[in-house]
């Protein structure tokens, strides 16, 4: 038995003190939010329970349903027909489907056949070991062709990743075409989930899981230091309070890990300092009309600094239309210091771009989240990279959500990482 502290109660760092617990360890979850769930967190838009940042679930997500099996809630999973749309010159066209692509207008025929066929076989491939020096730029120029690129990714990728645009790792891009494209009633329709109630149902078990089994969370008590003695982890300053720890885990994003940890080798911090983050503002409205039918829809507009609006509300149901728009950028970027109303009022521009049967009357009302550190810049060869998860402090293991490589942020990968971590712990 250890006495293990868990940095950050994010999905990942429930599910490590969940396994730890069961394991038989004694386990503290510090966060420095007042609220638990990471970016699985709910909060209360004017009277609805939601997300703060959106999220689905595909059929590939089997830790996700094996954990929600375990705590009892397996009956809450929830599927639904859903769709995607592009919006490029002014219109919406539907997206996804052999019958969608053929009716595509941008592209010429050669370029649909040779854009569907590399969609169809990164659906199939085992693994992407062969792309993997590539970047997403090379890849779907290779496959697809200059025109694809340029026609339906470029913008997409400017506005998430700005001036890493052309450094993202084609395996990263590829294992998340896989997932969506995987994730499908037949090959004419597209099938998400979602849980009943929202991730709230799913962090709400696992806290009284964990604290049924001993475990301890602590809200408002941001990890300030982890401290060693002899090379060992020793105790956690966190909240202005110090707790005895015979191994430590750490899901904090990566970049805080440097200051957090000063008894790191300076090779290590380097390492860690190296992995570059973008940051998010994400817009949440609340509509009295839809949008559209889709639950995505990608924007291709150089007018529009969105790259897509997610219509939540044609996933999960609720009683006014709930729309987010993510606003990706570095927090270096002059835009980030934008008052939420400036990109409420922008965000809602934008929708009626998309649909300009709306009114300003439609508009309920807008929230903004924000988070520094949202987005890893994953590049080629990423994972040769990355630092050991085990750091050479004994008992300190060290991992976010760059870890989850070629897969992209979820809960599926934050709950299997969680849990093969505590299943190391020593």
């Amino acid at each position: 038995m250890a006495r293990i502290v868990v940095l950050g109660a994010g999905l990942m760092g429930l599910a490590a003190a969940h396994r730890a617990l069961e394991l038989g360890h004694t386990v503290d979850v510090v966060e420095a939010d007042s609220e638990p769930g990471g970016m699985a967190a709910h909060f209360d838009f004017d009277g609805l329970s939601i997300e703060r940042f959106y999220h689905f679930v595909c059929k590939s997500d089997a830790p996700t349903f094996a954990l929600m099996n375990e705590l009892g809630i397996g009956d809450k999973m929830r599927w639904v027909p859903t769709s995607m749309g592009y919006f490029i010159n002014g219109k919406v066209h539907r997206w996804g489907s052999p019958a969608a692509l053929l009716a595509f207008p941008h592209l010429g025929i050669l370029s649909k056949f040779r854009t569907g066929l590399q969609m169809f076989l990164t659906t199939r491939a085992h693994d992407f070991a062969p792309i993997e020096a590539l970047t997403a730029r090379q890849w779907i120029e290779r496959g697809s062709g200059r025109a694809v690129y340029d026609t339906l990714w470029r913008r997409l990728m400017d506005l998430k990743f700005h001036e890493f645009a052309d450094a993202v790792s084609a395996s990263w891009i590829a294992t998340r075409v896989k997932r969506i494209g995987r994730s499908r009633r037949s090959i004419f329709q597209e099938e998400l989930g979602y849980v009943d109630g929202g991730s709230k149902t799913l962090v709400d078990a696992l806290l009284t899981a964990i604290l049924a089994r001993g475990g301890r969370i602590h809200l408002g008590a941001p990890a300030e230091r982890v401290m060693a003695a002899s090379g060992r982890v020793a105790s956690v300053l966190a909240g202005s309070r110090v707790f005895p720890a015979d191994a430590v885990i750490s899901t904090v994003p990566i970049p805080l890990v440097p200051d957090l940890v000063p008894d790191l080798p300076q090779d290590w911090r380097a390492r860690y300092a190296a992995i570059r983050n973008i940051g998010v503002v994400c817009v949440i409205l609340k509509l009295r009309r839809a949008v559209s039918k889709h639950f995505w829809i990608n924007i291709v507009d150089p007018d529009i600094e969105i790259p897509g609006l997610i219509e939540f509300s044609n996933l999960r149901p609720t009683a006014e239309r709930i729309v987010y728009a993510p606003y990706y950028m570095p927090a270096t970027h002059p835009k980030w210091a934008w008052r939420d109303e400036q990109f409420v009022a922008e965000a809602f521009a934008a929708v009626r771009r998309v649909n300009p049967a709306l009114t300003a009357g439609d508009l309920i009302a807008g929230k903004v989240g924000r988070l520094k550190h949202a987005q890893p810049v994953c590049g080629p060869r990423f994972r040769d990279t990355l630092p050991a998860i085990a750091t050479p402090i004994a008992g300190l293991q060290v991992a976010d959500t760059c870890y989850y490589y070629p897969e992209d942020r979820g809960v599926a990968e934050s709950i299997r990482l969680g849990r093969q971590i505590a299943e190391a712990t020593k």
